[in-house]
C-alpha cells in the first residue's frame, strides 16, 4: 500500500521523546481508532488474503489499532501503542527488483488447479503484521526479533518496511524477498526518511553478526548476497543496501524520490542545498540520504505539516495559482486516498502509565487535523472508534473526510478556515493533554485516562462540526448554480 513514513530519534525531537509516524494511503479505506483487550486477540490467526494460519501466544497485551471499518478484506490495523509503552507502525510498501525476488520469490497464496489439490497460503502482509506482533513485544528491539521470527517461519507476499519505537529506541526494519529481512536502529540525533521505496543506505554487517547494537538482519544474509550475486557494491566502498535490495526506475523518480526530496528539503534547509542547478539533492537524485540529523529539534507540529505537504512552494505544487507547467507532476505527501495517519509518540519524562500518545489523523492529511489521544485505556471514544461506512459528522473519520472533500474543490476559498481548524485542534489537544497529565502526576490518580481522552474527543467534534460548518458557506457561494441577483 502506497505509504509515506517518517521517524524521528530521541534527540532530534524537541522533547526528547521518539516518534514514528505513517501515512496510510490505501484507496479511501474506512477507518477507527479502537483498542484490542487481551480477551478480544485471536489466539489463531487466520489472513483473509494468504489465507495463511498461524497460532498465536497465550499472553498478549492490550494495544491500540486503527483497523478498517469493512473487515470483508482482513483487520489491516495499521498502526498503534501497546501497554508496554511500544509503538508500531505496518507497513511502507517498499520496492525491490527483479534480481531479488528471483532470489527469495514473495510467498503469494495460490488457489489449487485442480480437483483433488490443496490451496497453498502465502505469507504474512500488511493485512496482519500488526496483529501478530504488536500485543507481544516489550521493546522496539524486540519488535525486529519477533516480525523477523515470523518472515522466516511463513514468509511475505510483498516487500515492506516496518518501524518500532519504546521511549529510548527507533527501529526500521526492512524485507528482502520473501523471507529475508535487515534491520537497523535510528540513530538518537537523527530522521528518517521513507517514501514507499527500499530505503535504507548503509549496513554494517560486523555489527549485525557480532553484537547487534545498530543492526539486524537475515543470519544467511551474506551468504544469499553472494549466492545470488546481488551486491552491486565496488569494491572497497562503504556497502549500502540500497544498491543490492532496492530499484532505480523512472516511476521512482515522479513517484516516490521527490517525496524524499520534500522532507529532506523541510528538515535541513540549512545544511543541504535542494533547489537550483547545483543544488546537492534535486527530486529527482538516488542518493537523497535515508536518515539525516535535522537543522532543528523536529516537534509533533512539523512531522504532521511534512506527513500533508503537497510541494508547497515549490513549481510542483498542484494547488499553485500559477501554469509553472510542472504542477502536479510528482506524487504529493499528503494525498487524496489517505485513510488514516498516526504518530506514535513514546514520551520519557512522565510515568509509564501516560508515556505513549497516539495523534491520530483520518482522511486527506492536506486539510484534516491532528488529535492526540492517551493510548493507556481499555477503549477509545465512540467519537473515534464507532465508525460506520455511512457518511456521518458524528464519528472524526467522516468528518475529517467531508472536510477534504469541501475544501480542495475550492482550495483558495477554503485554505484560511482549514488552516485555523488545524491549529484549533492541536493547540486545544496539546493544552487538555498539559493539564491532564498535571493533574494525574500531581494526584497519582491514572484512572482519570479515559476521561481525558473524551475531553479531546469532544473538543475535536466541536471543532470539525464548526469547520464543516464554515466550509460548506463558503463552498456553497462558489455553486455554478448560483446568480448574481438576489430575491431581497
Amino acid at each position: 500500500m502506497p505509504c509515506t513514513t517518517l521517524l524521528v530519534g530521541k534527540k532530534a525531537s524537541n522533547d526528547n521523546s521518539t516518534m514514528i509516524s505513517r501515512t496510510d494511503d490505501g484507496f479511501f479505506d474506512e477507518k477507527k481508532l479502537i483498542v484490542v483487550t487481551p480477551d478480544k486477540q485471536p489466539r489463531k490467526y487466520k489472513s483473509v488474503i494468504s489465507h495463511v494460519e498461524i497460532d498465536l501466544p497465550d499472553n498478549p497485551m492490550r494495544y491500540t489499532s486503527s483497523p478498517s471499518v469493512d473487515p470483508q478484506h482482513g483487520i489491516w490495523a495499521a498502526t498503534g501503542i501497546n501497554a508496554a509503552n511500544v509503538g508500531m507502525t505496518a507497513t511502507e510498501t517498499i520496492t525491490s527488483n527483479p534480481r531479488v525476488l528471483a532470489a527469495d520469490p514473495l510467498v503469494r497464496y495460490r488457489k489449487a488447479e485442480k480437483r483433488g489439490e490443496k490451496d497453498i497460503p502465502g505469507g504474512i502482509g500488511e493485512e496482519d503484521i500488526v496483529v501478530l506482533v504488536l500485543p507481544y513485544i516489550h521493546s522496539a528491539r524486540e519488535g525486529v526479533e519477533r516480525l523477523a521470527y515470523l518472515l522466516e517461519t511463513y514468509g511475505t507476499y510483498e516487500s515492506n518496511g516496518i518501524a518500532f519505537n519504546d521511549e529510548n529506541e527507533v527501529w526500521w526494519l526492512e524485507t528482502i524477498g520473501g523471507h529475508h529481512w535487515i534491520a537497523r536502529r535510528v540513530k538518537d540525533d537523527e530522521i528518517v526518511l521513507a517514501p514507499n521505496q527500499f530505503a535504507m543506505d548503509y549496513f554494517d554487517f560486523e555489527d549485525a553478526y557480532g553484537e547487534k547494537k545498530e543492526f539486524m538482519c537475515s543470519a544467511d544474509l551474506k551468504e544469499f548476497m553472494e549466492k545470488n550475486h546481488l551486491n552491486l557494491n565496488q569494491e572497497g566502498e562503504t556497502f549500502n543496501p540500497r544498491f543490492c535490495f532496492g530499484s532505480r526506475t523512472d516511476s521512482d523518480h515522479v513517484y516516490n524520490t521527490p517525496r524524499a526530496w520534500f522532507m529532506g528539503r523541510y528538515f535541513c534547509p540549512f545544511s543541504h542545498s535542494w533547489d537550483g542547478e547545483n543544488a546537492e539533492f534535486k527530486p529527482e537524485s538516488d542518493n537523497i540520504p535515508w536518515s539525516l540529523v535535522p537543522d532543528k529539534k523536529v516537534t509533533v507540529e512539523d512531522v504532521k505539516y511534512i506527513l500533508s505537504s503537497y510541494y508547497q512552494g515549490t513549481p510542483y505544487n498542484p494547488y499553485s495559482g500559477q501554469d509553472t507547467g510542472k504542477r502536479g507532476i510528482y506524487r504529493p505527501i499528503g494525498i487524496s486516498r489517505t485513510g488514516v495517519t498516526s504518530i506514535c509518540q513514546i514520551r520519557s519524562d512522565v510515568p509509564d502509565e501516560i508515556k505513549g500518545i497516539e495523534w491520530i489523523c483520518f482522511g486527506c492529511n492536506a486539510f484534516n487535523a491532528a488529535l492526540p489521544v492517551y493510548a493507556n485505556v481499555d477503549k477509545m471514544p465512540k467519537y473515534l472508534s464507532d465508525v460506520k461506512m455511512d457518511v456521518s459528522t458524528e464519528n472524526f473519520y467522516w468528518g475529517s473526510r467531508l472536510i477534504g472533500s469541501l475544501a480542495d474543490a475550492h482550495y483558495g476559498e477554503s485554505i484560511q478556515i482549514v488552516e485555523r481548524y488545524q491549529n484549533a485542534v492541536i493547540t486545544q489537544g496539546r493544552q487538555i493533554v498539559v493539564e491532564s497529565d498535571k493533574a494525574m502526576i500531581e494526584s497519582g490518580d491514572f484512572s482519570q485516562i479515559e476521561k481525558a481522552n473524551q475531553k479531546l474527543a469532544d473538543m475535536a467534534k466541536k471543532e470539525t462540526i464548526s469547520a464543516i460548518t464554515k466550509l460548506m458557506l463558503e463552498t456553497s457561494k462558489k455553486m455554478k448554480c448560483g446568480y448574481s441577483r438576489a430575491d431581497n
